[in-house]
């Protein structure tokens, strides 16, 4: 059961140099390692200084290290999947003739980069995987996908196969779409129950684990403060971060003197928020750290921690409990505040908004009958309260602000 590392943070603050070190340190312990990339901007290949490409390449003993390109991986292994969804999708009249012309939900090719890591996973062919993710805005799409993808799917599936027959003459005859047909309908079955093995690697703090980069800057914190938010939202277990390209100590009236107080104010602000989590500071370098020796450097300097990975205990998750009223769910969202959130009903989910991103939460079938009565967000947690509801009221939902 391979350990899995996934590194996250703002564009440009050394993701790719934080992750190659943690790849280095783990071969050199004699622990079989693969180092991924999903960045489209790949930069493995400039860091180690040699060809890195699609296929899998060695670094050095343990060590080997792929850049991942999501259309080799979709026309590999789910050409029946895409070609299905491009007939189904494209415009009429438009010809579609080999896969030339191919839909593209937004975020599916990083879906398919996703899947290859858990192929990775399952091979046994590796003790740990470190995976260097593209800048934060882009990882948060990468990992809500499979959630989202699997609600849409779960609902086409509800159409079966057998209504797929049946209404593929017609759909074809009469609306010029082109329903999946046995082989496509088999890649959306085999990509909905790799989606369901998927959800399960990626949330379980037993194997994977988010690791947040950053370095001491105003926009940077920031961002930092809101992905962790976000990857809470969505359940995933954040267990470390990295403040990179701190400045060495000087003499007061030096040229780097101000931005060593500015970073000083920064670093401050990050060890608070992950007072709970492991902090890791990083130099700053006087050069570009390039080869396995570079590289090296930052294993040295930054982690000297024999425990750096080690499966760090999670913090409580979301949960149902059974109260005096009804029923409460309490999802732990650190960092939000109140007028962010906005929450809402539709069927058997509860809808929650913060931002820019949703995040839909099944309702067990015990829930049916209830309603949300009340939501209030304090210490981090948004407690939801459900009481009990006519059918009638649990089947309009309800929305509002917390």
């Amino acid at each position: 059961m391979a350990r899995i590392l996934i590194f996250t943070g703002k564009g440009g603050v050394g993701k790719s140099s934080i992750s190659s070190a943690h790849a280095i340190r783990s071969a050199r312990e004699g622990k079989k390692t693969i180092l991924v990339s999903t960045d489209r901007a790949h930069n493995l290949a400039d860091i180690f200084e040699r060809k890195i490409g699609r296929e899998v390449t060695n670094i050095e003993d343990c060590l080997d290290a792929i850049e991942l390109d999501p259309e080799t991986i979709m026309r590999q292994d789910y050409s029946n999947f895409m070609e299905a969804i491009t007939k189904l999708l494209a415009s009429p009249g438009i010809a579609v003739d080999g896969g030339e012309q191919t839909f593209m939900f937004p975020g599916l090719e990083e879906l398919f980069s996703l899947l290859k890591i858990a192929d990775l996973e399952e091979s046994g062919a590796y003790d740990r995987i470190i995976v260097d993710c593209a800048p934060t805005g882009e990882t948060l799409a990468l990992l809500k996908f499979p959630e989202l993808l699997g609600w849409y799917m779960e609902k086409l599936f509800l159409v079966g196969r057998m209504a797929v027959r049946v209404l593929a003459p017609i759909a074809r005859s009469k609306y010029k779409i082109d329903l999946p047909d046995a082989k496509g309908m088999n890649d959306i079955e085999k990509l909905y129950a790799r989606l369901i093995n998927l959800q399960k690697l990626l949330k379980d703090p037993e194997r994977t684990s988010v690791r947040i980069v950053a370095i001491p800057e105003k926009m940077v914190v920031e961002e930092t403060k809101r992905s962790f938010m976000y990857l809470n939202l969505y359940g995933y277990h954040v267990d470390g971060i990295y403040i990179n390209r701190i400045l060495p100590e000087g003499e007061p009236d030096d040229f780097f003197a101000e931005w060593r107080q500015i970073q000083k104010v920064y670093r401050a602000e990050l060890e608070e928020v992950f007072a709970n989590k492991p902090i890791y500071p990083v130099p700053w370098y006087e050069t570009d750290l390039r080869g396995e020796s570079g590289i090296a450097r930052i294993s040295e300097d930054a982690l000297r921690d024999e425990r750096i990975f080690d499966v760090i205990a999670k913090a409580e998750g979301e949960f149902f409990e059974k109260v005096r009223e009804g029923y409460r769910l309490t999802i732990p969202i650190p960092l939000a505040q109140k007028g962010d959130l906005h929450l809402s009903t539709n069927g058997h989910d509860v809808i929650l908004r913060l931002g820019n991103y949703k995040r839909s939460i099944p309702l067990p079938t015990t829930l049916t009958a209830y309603e949300i009565s009340s939501a209030k967000l304090e210490d981090g947690r948004l407690r939801i309260r459900f009481a009990s509801a006519s059918p009638s009221d649990a089947q309009q939902g309800k929305e509002e602000n917390v």
